[in-house]
């Protein structure tokens, strides 16, 4: 079977592509994408894969769940369509961006940008229900993310992983902390963010400087 993923990741992930979760995981999300309507659009399920190829990451953001309204989500986690409105967590990740780096707030949330620059912007579950947050959760989804996780920390070195939330913060386990930085805080959620977890975590400028320290560059947000 074969899977709409960038060439550079065939080899680390082919093994989880025939394992038996994955291709019960696969006939679910196609019967779910013939019978309901589901987001991301087929073609960018592994977006993320695509824009940020294996040899290019340097970053990591893990996410839970895809937007679930018309039009939003892209196959990246946290990132929206050209001429969507921001949903309210990208609004603050923008607003901590431009307190922390100065960096103007952008008309766009479509983070393709960062991707296209080593950001992996991985949502832990790929596919969702219109309109049902968390309907393809524990469906083989959680399985396949954390073995990218895995994979990627064994294999590549110098990695920031950045950590928002509880559920993101669970992935910490599966990282090889000796040899990889992980940046941790609030969900940049209102109602994390409004108690005080989110805004002046600098983890922007921060994970900048870390990348220079591996002497990497920098990404542009």
């Amino acid at each position: 079977m074969s899977v709409d993923i960038h060439e550079s990741w065939k080899p680390y992930l082919e093994g989880e592509f025939s394992k038996s979760y994955f291709k019960e995981l696969i006939g679910f999300v196609r019967s779910e994408y013939k019978s309901q309507t589901c987001f991301p659009p087929g073609k960018q399920i592994f977006n993320a894969f695509n824009h940020c190829h294996f040899n290019h990451v340097k970053v990591v953001v893990i996410g839970q769940d895809p937007y679930h309204g018309y039009g939003q989500a892209n196959g990246l986690c946290f990132s929206v369509n050209d001429g969507i409105s921001h949903p309210p967590s990208l609004i603050n990740i923008f607003k901590e961006i431009e307190t922390d780096l100065g960096i103007p707030y952008p008309k766009s949330g479509n983070l393709m940008r960062w991707a296209d620059q080593g950001v992996l912007l991985l949502n832990a579950t790929l596919t969702v229900r219109a309109h049902q947050a968390g309907s393809h959760q524990k469906r083989g989804w959680e399985t396949f993310t954390d073995a990218v996780i895995k994979i990627i920390s064994e294999q590549k070195e110098h990695i920031v992983f950045l950590l928002w939330g509880g559920y993101a913060k669970q992935k910490t386990r599966l990282i090889n902390t000796s040899k990889h930085k992980v940046l941790t805080s609030g969900h940049p959620s209102p109602l994390s963010a409004n108690r005080g977890y989110w805004f002046g975590n600098k983890h922007f400028s921060k994970t900048n400087s870390l990348l220079e320290q591996a002497s990497l560059v920098p990404v542009q947000w």
